[in-house]
C-alpha cells in the first residue's frame, strides 16, 4: 500500500500544512505549527497534491538577500560564501549556491541556497538570516528596502502658486 506520508511527517495537503497527528479511512489529522489540530477529509487529500516536506533526509534553504546598487557585489559575495560555509549544520554535499540573481527595482539579489538535514532547515534558515545582517552591517553593506522616486511636475498652462 503507497502512503505518501507517516505520522509525524510535516505535510501540505488540502491547503493545509502540519504535522500528521493520525491517519484513519476516512481522514488525516494535522497539528498546526500553532498548535491548533485540523481534521482533512482523506477525499480533499487524495484529489490533491500532496508536499510532503520530512519525507526526505536533506532539505535546500532557499533565501534570497538584495544589497544596494551602490554596494561592492565582490564583497558582498564573499559575506555570503563565508557564512554559508562556516555554518556548522550546512551541508557540503550538495554544493551550497552563492549567485547575483536579480537586478530588481530597488536592489540587487542574490539567491543564496545551502542544503542541511531536515531536522536542521529552520535552524539554519534563521541563523543565515540573522548573521547576513549583522556581517552587512559590520561591511558596509546596505540592505535596501523598497523605493519609488515621485517627480511632481508642473503643466505650463497651469497657473502659478500664490506665494
Amino acid at each position: 500500500l503507497y502512503r505518501p506520508y507517516d505520522v509525524g511527517d510535516y505535510v501540505s495537503v488540502a491547503g493545509v500544512s502540519g504535522t500528521v497527528e493520525d491517519m484513519s479511512l476516512v481522514s488525516t489529522t494535522l497539528r498546526l505549527p500553532d498548535n491548533q489540530i485540523v481534521i482533512v477529509p482523506n477525499g480533499q487529500i487524495w484529489g490533491d497534491v500532496i508536499t510532503n516536506v520530512t519525507g526526505t533526509d536533506k532539505r535546500r534553504v532557499d533565501l534570497v538577500f538584495g544589497i544596494g546598487y551602490d554596494d561592492d557585489i565582490q564583497a558582498a559575495q564573499d559575506v555570503l560564501e563565508d557564512i554559508i560555509n562556516k555554518h556548522p549544520q550546512v551541508l557540503k554535499e550538495p554544493a551550497p549556491v552563492v549567485r547575483l540573481h536579480e537586478l530588481a527595482d530597488s536592489s540587487v539579489n542574490f539567491v543564496v541556497r545551502p542544503w542541511s538535514k531536515t531536522s536542521d532547515y529552520w535552524a539554519v534558515y534563521w541563523d543565515i538570516t540573522r548573521a547576513v545582517k549583522e556581517r552587512f552591517d559590520q561591511a558596509d553593506i546596505s540592505i535596501p528596502y523598497p523605493q519609488q522616486d515621485v517627480h511632481i511636475r508642473q503643466s505650463p498652462n497651469a497657473p502659478a502658486a500664490a506665494a
